[in-house]
């Protein structure tokens, strides 16, 4: 009888044991199955949802705290279940990197490339566009940077992370500010009030300009009364410089 009951309690861990073993694998599979889905995800939202990390590096910190969170949340969970995650998403994690490294055309495929959006004091819209990035997105980073006037900029750039990396013009004037007073082709009444202007004012600077309003991404005035225009089919006389990634 003590056999019979030794040999049914040596079964139930047996099956106890490989349930875990089938758990476990489930849990290698559904991280390699879903983390190619959410890099997907991540890159077609745009560098604008993940801040000041490199996306690969923000999908790592949101898994693993889901996992961790999880495991604190449900104490239905197996604990061994979690660490098993937590050290195969570190692994994970550490295999990217190293490819990323090693490989370039991989760590382009799967990274965000800097974007120029400001050459020679004028907008890109194309990229702007591309970026998904607003008017007012840029003019509030550029704000960040000590910088209100557009014209005072050599070169400005949205890196991987989404930090904006400025470039001014060596010889630019002393810092002055600058208002947006046209955005994508209408005009800020409020900006011509502060600054005591008719909008008949604006009309006859661009007649001068031989420019149409509709034509017009971004017009910036600066404390002169000095317009500075960016068209949306801007036409430069030089080639954009190149970024390298």
């Amino acid at each position: 009888m003590k056999v019979i009951l030794y040999d049914m309690d040596m079964n139930r861990r047996v099956a106890d044991l490989l349930d875990i073993l089938k758990d476990i694998a489930l849990v290698f599979f559904r991280i390699f199955t879903i983390f190619p889905l959410l890099l997907f995800v991540t890159l077609f939202m745009g560098r604008r949802s993940i801040g000041e990390m490199p996306v690969f590096d923000f999908l790592i910190i949101l898994a693993l705290g889901a996992v961790v969170g999880a495991d604190i949340a449900d104490p239905k969970i197996e604990h061994i279940h979690t660490a098993f995650a937590i050290l195969l998403i570190g692994l994970i994690q550490k295999l990217f990197s190293t490819l990323v490294i090693r490989y370039r055309k991989f760590g382009r495929a799967v990274t965000f490339e800097p974007v120029i959006v400001i050459h020679q004091g004028k907008l890109i819209h194309d990229n702007l566009k591309k970026l998904k990035y607003s008017i007012d997105n840029i003019l509030h980073m550029l704000r960040k940077n000590n910088i209100f006037n557009t014209e005072d900029i050599y070169l400005a750039v949205i890196e991987g992370n989404g930090n904006l990396s400025v470039l001014e013009k060596s010889n630019h004037k002393p810092p002055s500010i600058s208002y947006p007073v046209i955005k994508e082709g209408r005009i800020e009444d409020s900006i011509l009030r502060e600054l005591e202007l008719e909008e008949s004012w604006i009309h006859d600077q661009l007649i001068q300009n031989n420019t149409r309003l509709k034509d017009i991404f971004l017009a910036m005035i600066n404390e002169q009364h000095v317009l500075h225009i960016t068209l949306y089919d801007q036409r430069e006389n030089q080639p954009l410089p190149p970024i390298y990634h």
